[in-house]
């Protein structure tokens, strides 16, 4: 089949448009969020905290935060997009056109990327306002926040493809993926810890993605920057194959 760039177009601009109408709640409610952990964390527990590799408290969590951002948005903004016309029936439109399941896959999450990587931008020009901010390789910082954006944009399809309720939709987004991000060192250093905990939070895989993130920002990690970007790929290839498999079996297409 011939790539069909119009319907691509057509599904990827509804997506856009949907943000458009929206624009004041989903960019106030994650600019609000950050400044209410800056002043909190930055401004009050940061009294209270050296500086961790010699960084200034409020400096340090801001990749933690931006990563926050960029995992809870990407989610939800591409689960939400996939749910709603299964919610309301459109889906079938979507079914019957001459579009392939690459091309609605890539519509729906290049749409849902895209809305996350504007609310990223905005959350980092939000954090210059509290802290000094400073980028010491762009070029890594903005291939890692695309990657993410990516990424999780794909989960979040996976998430809205196979929910059947709201309920299913913020089920992990709100107990797996913001607990995990929290335990994952984006308010503190690994060193902060103790041993044993050390060792449990190595299995959190967004552990990986907030140090890969903080080394495109300060040169500081606490671990290898290939681990970071080797698991973000890792990751997008499975949800690649899963919902590839999915869609084509039909799966749990309607609501």
């Amino acid at each position: 089949m011939k790539f069909n760039f119009y319907a691509l177009r057509a599904i990827y601009l509804h997506e856009m448009d949907r943000f458009r109408r929206t624009l004041l709640q989903s960019l106030l409610s994650p600019v609000l969020s950050t400044s209410l952990y800056f002043i909190v964390f930055g401004s009050v527990i940061g009294d209270y905290v050296e500086s961790i590799d010699g960084l200034s408290y409020g400096s340090y969590i801001v990749p933690g935060l931006l990563m926050l951002t960029l995992l809870t948005q990407s989610i939800s903004n591409t689960s939400f997009g996939i749910f709603f016309p299964k919610f309301n029936g459109t889906i079938y439109e979507i079914l019957a056109a001459p579009i392939s399941t690459f091309e609605t896959v890539l519509a729906f999450v290049g749409a849902g990327a895209t809305k996350t990587l504007i609310v990223g931008v905005i959350i980092f020009f939000t954090s210059t306002f509290f802290v000094e901010v400073y980028v010491e390789k762009p070029l890594l910082m903005v291939l890692l926040l695309i990657l993410v954006a990516f990424t999780f944009a794909l989960f979040g399809f996976l998430i809205g493809f196979l929910s059947s309720n709201f309920e299913q939709l913020s089920v992990i987004p709100t107990l797996v993926i913001t607990p995990m991000v929290f335990l994952g060192g984006s308010l503190y250093s690994l060193d902060m810890l103790p041993p044993f905990w050390q060792t449990v939070t190595y299995f959190n895989p967004v552990v990986y993605l907030i140090n890969g993130l903080r080394f495109a920002f300060y040169g500081v990690s606490d671990f290898n920057i290939w681990i970071s970007i080797s698991s973000m790929i890792l990751f997008l290839v499975a949800c690649v194959v899963v919902v590839t498999v999915l869609l084509r079996k039909g799966y749990n297409i309607k609501a």
